[in-house]
């Protein structure tokens, strides 16, 4: 072997090596940011949401560290890097956050008004005052959505609809059954079917970010190709978001 077929070994060899080094390692820990919601990301790990993403990622030895935070918070956390991942993200809603292809479950989203008030649609609820918990951004995913306020928490929606504050209260359809179990009496409420928008973790745009992302679209795609996550959405009693297709969903 001569001296240039040696230096090219030698550059192939020391070029792939360089190359292995610039690919993130595995984290062996997800530090994961979320909203609590009921039976979804419960504080205490219970949920839908905890179950899916445990199947993600724990069998590939990725441990998750969960924090229960105010939406908003969990989307500080990622932008900072103090936190690997959000939950509940719509697709490319943040800047600066990355998406997965895949999206893990689908936000089903509904309006919660007064009986007597007309059916609200997406082709009408731009005649309507709305509201929904500051963070959402449904402004940008409902067409027409431009009469609206923004609250901080999940208080007092029955008496500003009861007295004329707002028209429309939307939110997920978990968040809406909860708010209507505390009227005293439901009969003077109802709730209308809005959109279906998939749901995403939002990762953190840096190298364990990057890597734990493609982890996560790994997992996906081979979890829903085996059937592996029917079961969970069907112990919680919500609708399985992949059976209309075995490909990501897109908006």
């Amino acid at each position: 072997m001569d001296v240039r077929r040696v230096l090219l070994v030698l550059l192939v060899v020391w070029s792939c090596g360089v190359r292995a080094n610039e690919l993130p390692a595995q984290p062996g820990q997800i530090r994961i940011a979320s909203e609590e919601w009921s039976q979804y990301t419960e504080a205490n790990g219970e949920g839908l949401a905890w179950d899916i993403l445990r199947e993600v990622f724990e069998p590939q030895g990725v441990r998750i560290e969960r924090s229960s935070v105010p939406y908003t918070r969990s989307v500080g956390l990622v932008q900072r890097g103090e936190a690997d991942a959000q939950v509940g993200a719509y697709r490319d809603e943040t800047p600066g956050l990355l998406y997965p292809r895949w999206n893990y479950d689908t936000d089903h989203i509904y309006s919660l008004g007064l009986a007597s008030n007309p059916e609200l649609t997406l082709a009408n609820l731009g005649s309507y005052r709305l509201v929904w918990v500051r963070g959402y951004k449904y402004q940008d995913y409902l067409p027409n959505a431009r009469r609206y306020n923004e609250i901080r928490r999940r208080i007092g929606i029955l008496p500003m609809l009861q007295y004329g504050r707002a028209d429309y209260y939307i939110d997920a359809q978990t968040e809406i059954s909860y708010v209507l179990g505390q009227a005293q009496d439901p009969s003077q409420f109802k709730i209308s079917h809005l959109a279906e928008l998939p749901l995403y973790l939002g990762f953190a745009d840096n190298p364990r970010g990057r890597a734990l992302l493609a982890l996560y679209d790994r997992r996906m795609e081979q979890l829903v190709k085996d059937g592996v996550l029917r079961p969970i959405f069907q112990r919680w009693k919500q609708p399985y978001p992949f059976d209309d297709s075995r490909q990501p969903a897109v908006r």
